[in-house]
């Protein structure tokens, strides 16, 4: 029997803002815990919620992004319910009149494109964090993400498999970390997803009963996640069993999905508008002061690179990929003149350096000044290509100028004519038995000539001197 996947995911954007939704507590990761809360996050009797408009304009602007319709008046409602991690006992949520309605996110995979349709994207204040691993017998809660604001964003389900999930995923990390409305970190939470997977017979119209796996925050996962439950429901579905509708986790260390608790529908949460909040109204004149500011994104990015700097269009599409990348490159431009070497080392020996130890480029001691000098050594002979890769290797250990390491270790390219053609004619006139057998048509040897003379110059000769006079003194 052959079966089909729809899937739709909710998508929970942590915007980043200094400061909370409804209160002027701190969002900085990383603060010893219960630090970044006050009487608002934890929900003191007597104590009122202010908006943070800045999580506003930050919201607008991904709408627009999309191209969706934005409600310059929302509401805010409660949406109640009890957790440990939730002080007050209800989430300030948006239910009834969201900020964002509509747009779309283009989504490529196998070289084919996708339109995914958003039903809609809504503010809304993050829980705490449970912690049930550092007391024995106990669970802690630290309220310092209580607060922080979010933008939820749904999908229409007309996601396909698990690997369409992570391109949208993909696609939606590279839009908001262009538009400067969230850092992006998965790993610290900033970036996580709700996947609603069901499947049904091919062909059928109608939807199979979905489960909901919560808060997904790899793109790895996100792929295990998904393929684990997919194959669990066609299981149960051809065992003549049908799937129950509920909330289920994601075990990565057993890879597999496990219950959760009964799937909730809206009127669980009895939902009434939050009576502490006025209605936001965003005015025609903050409307356009968004548009005016609003950044340059990947696709305007890739043309001004090949038209500005006449990168490939491959080259070009790499590098504006990723904010962080692109924003390196733009800042060691203004020291170089090589611009396309600049991009094959960003391509190259940079991204492989940075996906081996799993960081992003301002993660690394890599600075843009000392990258551009590397490269404009490089490209001016005074070293090698071969040198600048030992070159980089320790920059990317102790952020040092290659400038430092050349003239520390001695590594300055030889270059004159003179100083080459001796070691050409000590290499040739030591080994006269590869020179007769060059000379008789074994052309394979001129490498060996060419490594003797590297050899014997530590690698520092210019490689391209180095064939030129070889190949005069060995045609004689």
């Amino acid at each position: 029997m052959s079966w089909e996947t729809v899937i739709g995911l909710e998508t929970h954007v942590q915007l980043s803002t200094k400061t909370k939704l409804f209160s002027r507590a701190s969002t900085a990761f990383g603060a010893s815990p219960n630090t970044n809360v006050n009487l608002i996050d934890c929900g003191l009797p007597g104590v009122l919620p202010s908006v943070n408009k800045e999580a506003f304009y930050k919201a607008i602007r991904f709408g627009m992004a999309i191209g969706a319709h934005i409600n310059q008046t929302s509401i805010f409602d409660r949406k109640n319910y009890f957790y440990a991690d939730l002080p007050k006992g209800y989430q300030i949520t948006q239910m009834d009149l969201p900020i964002v309605l509509g747009g779309s996110i283009e989504i490529l995979t196998d070289d084919s494109a996708k339109t995914i349709n958003i039903t809609r994207a809504h503010l809304e204040e993050d829980a705490g964090k449970s912690i049930h691993d550092e007391f024995d017998g106990f669970s802690a809660i630290d309220l310092n993400r209580a607060g922080t604001p979010l933008l939820e964003i749904v999908s229409e389900p007309e996601i396909s498999s698990a690997r369409e999930a992570v391109a949208y995923m993909k696609a939606m990390h590279q839009l908001v970390t262009y538009l400067d409305v969230s850092d992006g970190n998965m790993a610290q939470g900033s970036l996580r997803c709700d996947a609603n997977v069901s499947v049904r017979k091919s062909g059928d119209s109608e939807l199979g009963t979905r489960t909901e796996i919560k808060n997904i925050n790899s793109f790895k996962f996100i792929e295990k996640a998904i393929n684990f439950e997919i194959k669990r429901q066609i299981k149960i579905l051809e065992s003549g069993e049908k799937v129950t509708q509920e909330t289920r986790l994601y075990d990565s260390a057993k890879d597999e999905t496990r219950p959760m608790r009964s799937k909730e529908f809206a009127n669980d949460y009895r939902y009434f508008p939050e009576p502490d909040l006025l209605p936001v109204v965003i005015s025609d004149e903050e409307m356009e002061k968004i548009k005016d500011e609003f950044p340059e994104l990947p696709t305007e990015k890739e043309i001004r690179y090949q038209n500005e700097y006449g990168l490939s269009s491959y080259d070009a599409q790499i590098i504006a990929s990723s904010k962080t990348m692109a924003d390196f490159f733009e800042s060691s431009l203004a020291n170089v003149k090589n611009y396309s070497l600049l991009a094959n080392w960003i391509i190259g020996d940079i991204s492989a350096y940075l996906n081996k130890e799993l960081i992003e480029i301002h993660e690394s001691k890599l600075n843009p000044e000392y990258v551009a000098m590397l490269i404009n050594r490089i490209d001016d002979q005074t070293i090698s290509g071969k040198i600048g890769k030992s070159i980089f290797e320790e920059m990317c250990i102790n952020g040092s100028s290659p400038d430092q390491i050349i003239e520390s270790k001695g590594l300055k390219q030889i270059t004159d004519d003179d100083s080459i053609e001796k070691v050409v004619d000590e290499v040739i006139g030591n080994n006269s038995e590869q020179v007769k057998g060059y000379q008789s048509g074994k052309e394979k040897l001129f490498g060996f000539f060419v490594g003797q003379v590297m050899k014997k110059t530590q690698g520092k000769a210019n490689p391209q001197t180095v064939n030129r006079i070889l190949k005069k003194k060995l045609t004689r």
